[in-house]
């Protein structure tokens, strides 16, 4: 008497096995490109795409750097651009001119009062964009760290510092046919350490 049954099923085990392990395998690596940190490189190859020394050490404040991957993203220029008005705004407390860097919806919620009472003491430097993403829609993600300096009770409640080295994704919308800065959604707060 025989069984057909077993060997059917061994023949179709190894290649759903095959597949699912080559899946898996490319999910992680998948995985491990999209969520790795900016300021570790992959591998030899994808050094070129960290900062600079000078980058990341004594840059004006103002003076937005960029990798060469946020180089290569098509709206690099005009990124750059936003991100320089707005850290100058900050600097200089113009809420005037931070105004024009900002979506409406995230004016409403840091009128001039709460606005100037958060970056009374800021200065904000060495801002490097790691990364340029495509976002929902005409949308953009905008990866970025900086170093933020102010006085110790304008701090973080959760990083009582004088200087902080921060890294987030801005939203970054078209409104008015101009990219803006838009509100941060729901989730992990930004990445933040001290200097």
């Amino acid at each position: 008497m025989t069984t057909p049954a077993p060997s059917s099923r061994q023949r179709w085990l190894v290649p759903v096995v095959a597949v699912v392990l080559s899946v898996t395998v490319g999910g992680g690596l998948l995985a491990r490109e999209i969520y790795r940190r900016p300021d570790q490189p992959a591998d030899e190859t994808t050094a070129s795409s960290t900062p600079p020394s000078s980058a990341s050490s004594g840059a004006p404040a103002g003076v937005v750097q960029m990798t060469d991957d946020a180089k290569a993203h098509p709206q690099s220029g005009a990124v750059r651009e936003l991100l320089e008005t707005y850290f100058s705004a900050i600097n200089d407390k113009n809420y005037q001119r931070w105004l024009t860097t900002v979506s409406g919806d995230r004016a409403a919620q840091q009128p001039f009062g709460t606005w100037n009472l958060g970056v009374q003491s800021t200065t904000d430097s060495d801002a490097l964009v790691y990364r340029i993403e495509r976002g929902a829609s005409t949308s953009l993600r905008v990866l970025v760290g900086f170093t933020s300096r102010q006085d110790l009770e304008d701090a973080p409640k959760d990083l009582r510092e004088k200087c902080i080295k921060w890294r987030l994704v801005l939203p970054v919308i078209v409104e008015k046919s101009a990219l803006k800065i838009d509100t941060v959604g729901p989730g992990p707060g930004p990445e933040h350490e001290k200097c």
